[in-house]
């Protein structure tokens, strides 16, 4: 009873703080191709950054889903590194007023995640930070979507990232937006596709040849606008056909968070129990 009390608790303190509506709307055009974002249009978008010889490096991205939780993939996360959270950031390359340095307390990265098997699934983390980030216009919580939800096909996403423009091509500074349309299992897993690749807990979106997630992108969100309004977080990137990243019939794979409310809950809630101070 007591976990159903505190899963209840944690569940209404994320809805009490409110979730994905940015105060900057973002631009919802139907451009082809990946595009600047308006600046802070994205405000639950972290930067995943690790230390290399006194400097900081952009690696992947993820996603704020509470105050001191970020939501990102779990090939992202090397035990031998130095990590630090960006976050209220667009220009990785200015000091932008309002952005906050976090630093990672723990990373807790799926139990079922093998580093020699990402066609397995489970590519999914959460860094716990050390401290509570505070929200205003340029940070902001991503809402995560009804557990066990499955968006249906062609529906317009936004994948977001400081990931690479193209195959080989260099990384951006600003934050970058790209459309895609998700793809359908059926179609995904199809032998001219992904073949069996692709597993139920994942999402495709993209094939045209044109858009895709690229390196740098990892762990970053596939966004998706609900019936209400709000941006859902429906996805996280976790990977692309190696023949190159705008590649036709070889949709962006994403972790299907929808399948993981579970496992996110229970992480926070063992967090919270265990003495560690927030939620």
């Amino acid at each position: 009873i007591m976990l159903g009390i505190l899963f209840a608790v944690l569940t209404l303190a994320a809805a009490a703080l409110g979730c994905g509506v940015p105060a900057y709307a973002p631009a919802v055009s139907r451009v082809v191709g990946g595009e600047n974002a308006v600046p802070y249009s994205w405000p639950w978008q972290a930067s995943l950054q690790y230390q290399s010889s006194g400097k900081w490096y952009h690696t992947c991205g993820g996603t704020l889903i509470a105050t001191n939780w970020v939501l990102t993939a779990a090939h992202c996360i090397s035990s031998s590194l130095q990590y630090r959270v960006l976050l209220g950031k667009y220009n990785l390359a200015e000091e932008e007023k309002g952005s906050v340095t976090a630093f990672p307390e723990k990373f807790v990265v799926h139990e079922k995640w093998n580093s020699y098997n990402v066609a397995n699934g489970y590519d999914i983390a959460l860094i716990k930070l050390t401290g509570h980030v505070t929200l205003s216009d340029q940070i902001e919580l991503a809402c995560l979507p009804a557990s066990g939800s499955i968006l249906s096909s062609n529906t317009a996403c936004y994948v977001t990232g400081w990931g690479r423009l193209q195959t080989n091509g260099a990384l951006p500074d600003k934050l970058q937006q790209g459309l895609l349309l998700v793809v359908s299992y059926a179609t995904c897993s199809s032998p001219t596709w992904w073949g069996s690749t692709v597993k139920t807990n994942m999402v495709c979106a993209g094939g045209d040849g044109i858009t895709s997630s690229c390196n740098g992108d990892s762990g970053g969100p596939l966004n998706c606008r609900g019936a209400d309004g709000k941006w859902e977080v429906h996805g996280i990137v976790s990977f692309g056909s190696s023949l190159g990243c705008n590649y036709y019939r070889k949709p962006s794979v994403f972790t299907r968070v929808s399948a993981y409310n579970s496992w996110i809950e229970q992480v926070r809630f063992y967090a919270f129990v265990w003495g560690n101070t927030g939620s």
